[in-house]
């Protein structure tokens, strides 16, 4: 039997601590195995390479990296993790080697690759700490497709779990390898021997063999142009059928079985080439050429090819030791920007255009229009919840149907189930700039300019806190970011946002607001005020910082908000002491945010709720949320809210829904208008409308601008929780954004521009 093994080599660089809960010893353990049991054995580590000694004389690594062979395993050396964002290196790779019980040219069997992250607390000796190291605290699986065990070369982040968050620095890189003969595979030394009777039952497998090593040497030597172009370093393929590689010259007399075949060319290696160049060095479904050999010749085409792929593999290996983290930055480049197409299963891509005139009951639908592209124009601006929600439903139907065999390595938090990861409706709004000679302009070309001399005078003023922002190139761009809990929250509540933005942008600082925490039931104002100078006084002590090693160049300050969070971080924005950092806003990710109150809420249910808790505890929020808190409309907070410029200066607003979330309208977390309001002629209805215009009209972009707005509707699968009073409501969703954070990565990742 002829035999041959996927030889998967793990490159871990670093260690990154994102947001641990633990202080303590922690191990990386790595097993591999495949997902079908009856396709082969478990994978065997078989050779660790150690790029830069570990500094054993440091208190945070202890001992040596081990092999198990009880369970096939590889654990990194123990190292001990003190705080957030520490990092440490590993720089190390593995090399397992997966044999298949069979092979087959369209492999069915699909490998799985398992990483542990072992724990233990501070011991008072360290001697004990191996031994202690047997605690399991979670686990990230990854699929290598039947495809991918041909030949892969791939950035493989791991990332463990919601209550461990980590990143791994890790590439991945696989070959086919033919292995030694056997006994029964040696090559006859009689040539006149009777090949049909001693290794004709043996032709199939011969030809799938053969067919999958051309297949891996030909992505090889692509993978290895690809990456010596990347890292700008020279690899000397030229020699790839010299004496060096074959251990013999060519030989003339491997003459071809077939006659017709045999005619056409003299050696076996004449025949390679010209099938190469006529199917391609990587395609080789077409197995008449490898049909037409005799069984000896055909033994030594496979010979030969193995060995080339086996000397293509010494040369990657020898590469990467010199150029692993070039290699590893090129490959973590590409991962991202594959994140987009690769995670597009679960989007979905609309566009709409922001009508020029301002919104009533009776929107002019013909001035929507289909735009040129891929995308058409959605005829409507206002979302209908209950025709997104099945959209989305029969979007996941489908997902559930698909096969998904591509030759990317796949996380099994997402794709181990892809009927459950939520469904995010992505839609575009096309902005139309607003021009200065409209009435309702944000501000004629006078007033801007204006209001640029007297900004540029007040940042002459040494007293000014933005005086030392420097309008020169050079220098450091202070990336800020605030994160802003909702009703009865926690500063921690949208820790899995904040780390996924901390792995788009690692430069981010971030701001968990606490001046709030457990004061959300009051006064919005005065909760604004509070958030107001807690971010000037986060922002202030970052320039000093900044300034202090060096020039700071501009500032980008950032908002994220949950729920009525984002009431109160608008309300902040208008706040005087936060004017002078107005032109530097960038981004707003708003998470189901009550931004047109509760005035069209059609939750039964929860408006009881709020009904109660007002004549429990008058909390004044409650009443500012439901226009209860002035006899007349236009005096209440919200209408005097939406008049304010709070969403005037973001270069980049996205707006976050769920048809499931029955704790704040739908309508009202999109900012748009909604049935019921826009068939209300009365004045509660106009006034309404003319609160949606006043937010819609500060999201257009100005005429020298560019602005993106988006709305994401996302459908969780929340059906594993059955029945419960929490889906019944509609909490089931407003807390999935806390809870989960895949929703996020699709988005983020497919627009990671929005976030740097």
């Amino acid at each position: 039997m002829l035999e041959a093994v996927h030889e998967i080599a793990i490159y871990i660089h670093r260690f990154h601590n994102l947001d641990l809960f633990q202080q303590g010893w922690y191990q990386i353990k790595i097993t591999m195995r495949w997902e079908d049991e009856d396709s082969g054995s478990l994978g065997t580590p078989v050779r660790v390479f150690q790029y830069e000694a570990p500094d054993l004389g440091s208190d945070d690594v202890y001992g040596v990296w081990r092999i198990d062979d009880t369970d096939h395993s590889f654990s990194t050396q123990p190292f001990r993790i003190r705080y957030t964002r520490q990092d440490i290196l590993l720089s190390m790779m593995v090399i397992f080697n997966l044999s298949p019980s069979k092979f087959e040219v369209q492999s069915t069997s699909a490998a799985i690759l398992k990483f542990e992250l072992l724990y233990t607390p501070v011991l008072e000796s360290r001697s004990d700490i191996l031994d202690s190291l047997d605690n399991t605290a979670a686990i990230h699986e990854f699929r290598l497709p039947p495809k991918a065990l041909l030949g892969l070369h791939a950035y493989c982040p791991v990332h463990f779990d919601d209550f461990h968050a980590v990143l791994v620095d890790i590439t991945v890189h696989v070959s086919l390898l033919k292995c030694a003969y056997t006994s029964s595979q040696k090559v006859p030394s009689n040539p006149t021997a009777n090949e049909d009777d001693t290794m004709e039952h043996d032709k199939p497998e011969q030809v799938m063999l053969g067919q999958t090593l051309l297949s891996a040497r030909g992505i090889l030597l692509k993978d290895l142009q690809k990456l010596s172009q990347a890292v700008n370093q020279p690899i000397d393929l030229k020699e790839i059928a010299s004496n060096e590689i074959f251990g013999s010259a060519p030989r003339s007399d491997l003459e071809i079985h077939d006659p017709e075949v045999s005619g056409q060319f003299n050696n076996v290696f004449e025949a390679l080439k010209q099938y190469e160049e006529l199917n391609g060095a990587s395609d080789f479904r077409n197995d008449v050429f490898l049909h037409a050999l005799s069984e000896v010749k055909l033994l030594e085409l496979i010979d030969l090819v193995g060995n080339q792929v086996l000397h293509l593999w010494g040369l990657f290996l020898n590469f990467h030791r010199v150029n692993a983290k070039k290699i590893l930055g090129f490959l973590c480049n590409q991962w991202a920007v594959d994140r987009k197409a690769e995670w597009s299963i679960w989007m979905i891509y609309s566009m709409v255009k922001m009508p020029h005139q301002p919104l009533d009951s009776s929107v002019d639908e013909s001035s929507y229009r289909e735009l040129h592209g891929r995308t058409a124009v959605l005829p409507k601006l206002t979302g209908d919840p209950a025709e997104n929600a099945k959209r989305a439903e029969l979007h996941r139907q489908s997902i559930a149907k698909m096969m998904i065999n591509n030759m990317s390595i796949q996380d099994m938090h997402i794709f181990g189930d892809p009927s459950r990861i939520p469904v995010v409706i992505v839609e575009q709004v096309i902005n139309v700039p607003l021009h200065s000679t409209r009435g309702n302009s944000y501000l004629s070309q006078t007033d801007q300019k204006d209001t640029n001399s007297l900004f540029n005078e007040f940042c002459s003023n040494t007293t000014n806190p933005l005086s030392g922002v420097s309008t020169r190139q050079n220098g450091r761009a202070l990336k800020i970011v605030v994160f802003v809990h909702g009703f009865q929250g926690h500063h921690l509540d949208l820790r899995l946002i904040r780390n996924q933005w901390l792995l788009i942008d690692p430069k981010i600082e971030f701001l968990m607001s606490e001046a709030n925490e457990e004061k959300t039931s009051g006064d919005f104002r005065e909760m604004g005020q509070r958030l107001a100078q807690e971010v000037v006084s986060f922002v202030k002590k970052k320039m000093d910082k900044v300034s202090r090693s060096g020039v700071l160049r501009t500032i980008k300050l950032s908002f994220v908000g949950h729920s009525i969070g984002n009431i109160i971080l608008r309300t902040a924005l208008t706040d005087i002491i936060m004017e002078p950092y107005l032109r530097y806003l960038h981004t707003y990710l708003s998470l189901s945010g009550p931004h047109l109150g509760y005035l069209y809420s059609s939750n039964s249910l929860f408006n009881g709720g709020l009904w109660l808790m007002k004549k429990l505890n008058g909390g004044q929020c409650i009443h500012q949320l439901t226009f209860t808190d002035d006899p007349d409309l236009q005096n209440t907070f919200l209408y005097k809210l939406c008049k304010q410029k709070t969403l005037d200066n973001f270069k980049n607003v996205i707006l976050l829904s769920s048809p499931q979330d029955g704790y704040v309208p739908y309508h009202s977390a999109r900012i748009e208008p909604c049935p019921a309001s826009s068939a209300d002629e009365s004045r509660r209805g106009k006034i309404f409308q003319e609160m949606v215009n006043d937010c819609l009209d500060q999201l257009r972009a100005r005429s020298c601008e560019h602005r993106v707005l988006m709305r994401c509707d996302v459908d969780f699968d929340i059906s594993l929780q059955g029945k419960s009073l929490d889906t019944i409501i509609g909490r089931a969703a407003h807390i999935e954004f806390l809870d989960s954070d895949i929703f996020v990565r699709l988005i983020m990742w497919s627009f990671p521009e929005l976030f740097r």
